[in-house]
């Protein structure tokens, strides 16, 4: 089949007007916020649970949607997304809960990795000027970093109960690699050079010093000394948010990030171990028999989970565009489309629009949750927002032999 122009820049804003245009009949909710749970053709089969990551990325999404569009419906919708989010507020302190059922908690923990998307959010709205967002990105850092920065070891810690007072042992890269990409969006809104020290400083913390643990590639779960647990979820390797494993989309997710500091504030490791990450996560887990990146691999090289995500893809093709656009090898270029061709073959809903969450190792359909908690396609829009600040903007720097 023929595909369309991957590098055109009218057909990535076109792409994300198609899954724009999925989540408009269905996503607003008049008591607030809006809904997060759609069956394929955006049927809602939950109406009633509202999780702090669809609540914070809806915000992210129509922030974007607006600068994009021009639409003010967007800009309204951005609003009215950031507005709600003072549901999940617990108390004065900057605390959100996880997740609401019904207006009431369900899951009152806070978690770094919640907070880092509050904060992610709290960046778009200032661009936009709503209202509360610099009070809210101020206090929310206060929270994380008074609750979460373990300072001795540049990371932010995982989760504290409802309460505050007990902090788990869990110790993970997952919240921190999000929490780089929230401080990131927090220096480029506010230009508080705060936030571009700290994610610098969890950059190198992830990207060099703990990745030594593992062979160069960044281990998913820690011990309270920071030190690599090999066992933690080891049941799980498909785990939504702590699945056991090296994970592609996370490999490739710092990659990105790497890439992106590296444009804001030049340092010479970043190209190197954009590059070290993405090459390996592209070698251990691209599928050789049925094309596209699993969801992970084991320490070992075997396949922990098979499934293609949606996710690992979007994010792989976002960074593939930004190696190629920073070192014009034409390996990278290549990536991209292959990557963006698997895609537009298996994973994108060319009848209803979006993509889908999953689907088997062969590419297969499985299931008609297209956007459970979670996901209302970030991801996906993300990495065309993404791939358009670049595009055309080429920034080639001799690489180390």
């Amino acid at each position: 089949m023929g595909y369309p122009d991957f590098e055109s820049a009218d057909f990535l804003k076109a792409h994300i007007c198609t899954i724009l245009d999925f989540y408009a009949p269905h996503a607003f909710d008049e008591r607030g916020g809006f809904f997060h749970h759609f069956l394929d053709d955006g049927t809602i089969y939950d109406a009633d649970t509202r999780h702090l990551v669809s609540s914070t990325r809806f915000v992210f999404n129509y922030v974007n949607a607006y600068f994009q569009t021009g639409d003010k419906r967007y800009q309204e919708w951005a609003e009215h997304g950031f507005a709600f989010l003072e549901h999940h507020r617990h108390g004065t302190d900057g605390h959100y809960i996880w997740q609401l059922q019904a207006g009431k908690i369900e899951d009152g923990r806070a978690m770094a990795y919640g907070h880092a998307f509050v904060l992610l959010a709290s960046a778009c709205a200032w661009r936009l000027n709503i209202s509360g967002a610099k009070q809210t990105l101020y206090q929310v850092y206060d929270f994380m970093e008074k609750q979460f920065w373990e300072a001795e070891h540049n990371a932010y810690a995982d989760e504290r109960d409802i309460s505050l007072a007990s902090l788990s042992d869990y110790r993970g890269q997952n919240a921190n690699m999000h929490s780089v990409e929230a401080l990131i969006a927090a220096y480029e809104a506010t230009g508080d050079a705060q936030f571009l020290t700290r994610a610098k400083q969890i950059a190198h913390q992830f990207c060099v010093v703990l990745a030594a643990q593992s062979g160069g590639q960044i281990w998913e779960h820690y011990d309270t000394g920071w030190q690599a647990d090999w066992q933690y979820n080891i049941d799980k390797p498909d785990d939504l948010f702590k699945p056991w494993g090296f994970q592609p989309g996370h490999q490739i997710e710092w990659a990105k990030l790497l890439l992106q500091l590296d444009r804001i504030s030049p340092e010479d490791w970043y190209l190197e171990t954009a590059i070290r990450l993405f090459d390996t996560a592209m070698e251990k887990g691209w599928d050789t028999a049925y094309g596209g990146l699993v969801y992970g691999y084991a320490p070992d090289g075997r396949f922990a989970d098979a499934h293609k995500y949606f996710w690992v893809q979007a994010e792989a093709i976002a960074t593939s565009w930004r190696l190629y656009q920073r070192t014009l090898l034409a390996r990278y270029q290549a990536d991209y489309h292959r990557l963006w061709q698997w895609s537009w073959d298996h994973l994108i809903d060319h009848h209803n629009g979006g993509w889908y969450r999953i689907t088997s190792q062969e590419g297969n359909w499985i299931e008609p949750y297209k956007s459970p908690a979670g996901k209302v396609d970030y991801h996906t829009m993300g990495a065309c927002w993404d791939i358009l600040s670049v595009l055309g903007k080429h920034s080639l720097k001799e690489l180390k032999a």
